[in-house]
Formats: C-alpha cells, sequence, structure tokens
C-alpha cells in the first residue's frame, strides 16, 4: 500500500496543495516495515495533484486540509482520502493509520 502526505519542513503541511513535498509511504503487506520516498510535486493548479498522486500510486492520501474539488477526484480514482489530522512526522502518521489510532477530525481547509 502506498499513503502519500502533503509535507513541509519534514512535517505534515496542514494545506495539501501548499506543501513542498510529499511524502510516499509504502508500506509492506503485512504492515511490518516501510519505506519512505520524498517527491516534489509539480506546480499547484486545480486537478494536478490528485492525477499526478494517483499516477505515483498512492492508494490512501492523508492531509490536515484539501478543498472538496481535490477530495471528489481521488474519490473518483479509488483513492482514499483522510483529512483533518494534526502535523506529525510522516512515519509517526502512518503508523498510527494502520493501528488504527490515527486522530482525523474536521477538514482544516475552508474551500
Amino acid at each position: 500500500m502506498k499513503i502519500a502526505i502533503p509535507v513541509a519542513d519534514g512535517q505534515l503541511c496542514m494545506h495539501f496543495g501548499h506543501c513542498e513535498q510529499f511524502a510516499l509511504v509504502e508500506v509492506e503487506q503485512d504492515g511490518a516495515g516501510m519505506k519512505t520516498t520524498y517527491l516534489t510535486p509539480p506546480p499547484h493548479e486545480p486537478g494536478v495533484l490528485p492525477r499526478w498522486l494517483h499516477e505515483q500510486g498512492a492508494e490512501v492520501i492523508i492531509a490536515g486540509g484539501m478543498g472538496h474539488r481535490a477530495q471528489q477526484l481521488f474519490a473518483q480514482s479509488g483513492i482514499k482520502v483522510v483529512v483533518g489530522v494534526p502535523s506529525d512526522a510522516p512515519e509517526r502518521i502512518v503508523e498510527g493509520y494502520l493501528k488504527g489510532t490515527l486522530v482525523a477530525g474536521e477538514n482544516f481547509c475552508d474551500h
């Protein structure tokens, strides 16, 4: 499974479209190991990031905040979106997601 997390300064970036990079965390099937790759996204324009992350093989997107249009585009590609997650290191976020302890709340994006 590949999980994408928008990051800035090594931590989850609170706004999906304004991140410096994406951490693409590849989790082994049994959940025993993970490998993180940092990718620089293409310039932010409506619809570009969902298509690009789909091309990278992302199956789950975890973010602090994300616009409704981006969420719809991910849903159309069969990619699960989790929003309202507080900033932390990508690996800790993925560990919480896998264990079912990740705290997700309201979308931090208001558009």
